[in-house]
């Protein structure tokens, strides 16, 4: 485990970079760095562990050799658990994993996404707290919030050139509440045309 390999696991922005150890095909153990630190964090430890495991540390974005997020974007807990998500369907293939971690987001992670986790090790942090009475819905309407973006993301194709009156339609069907002058004065600005329409 004193070798590892870099990985870069495609995110809309760029990539989350990420640090692995050991055999691809050993149980995925997904390590979290701790704030404002980088995969590196893990370069001591891991030699130390079993051996049969595959060790991936990644690098929050914006730390390490992660893409920054565009400019302006904030860096909120709900976007960091979002990449860890985005980087555990790539290295689970169905399988649980173990979370190996310094940092907060493990906890949350935990909370939505119980089914994809097998164990919880956290070396250095409080766990997750939340009032109970808040629990169902919090856990509702955050896990509905990464979905959605995944989903999105999944489905994103290049846009499609329609003609302007093809665009006003469409704006109006997705939005009930519009006059046809009203989706037309939208679309002099919320339009753009291109070579092919």
């Amino acid at each position: 485990l004193d070798m590892f390999s870099e990985l870069k696991f495609p995110v809309p922005w760029g990539h989350v970079a990420a640090k692995a150890w050991g055999p691809s095909d050993g149980h995925p153990v997904l390590c979290l760095h701790g704030w404002l630190d980088n995969a590196n964090t893990f370069d001591k430890l891991i030699p130390l562990l079993p051996r049969d495991c595959y060790y991936v540390a990644i690098d929050f974005s914006g730390h390490g050799l992660s893409s920054h997020r565009p400019a302006g974007s904030p860096y909120h807990f709900l976007d960091y658990v979002s990449d860890v998500r985005r980087v555990a369907a790539d290295i689970t293939q169905c399988s649980a994993f173990l979370f190996l971690s310094y940092c907060f987001i493990s906890p949350q992670f935990c909370f939505l996404y119980p089914e994809m986790v097998d164990k919880l090790i956290l070396l250095e942090n409080l766990g997750f707290l939340l009032d109970p009475e808040d629990t169902e819905a919090w856990l509702k309407s955050k896990r509905m919030v990464i979905d959605r973006l995944l989903s999105l993301e999944a489905k994103q194709q290049t846009p499609k050139a329609r003609s302007p009156e093809a665009a006003l339609q469409r704006l109006l069907e997705a939005n009930r509440h519009l006059t046809a002058e009203g989706g037309a004065i939208l679309l002099q600005r919320g339009a753009t045309e291109t070579p092919a329409g």
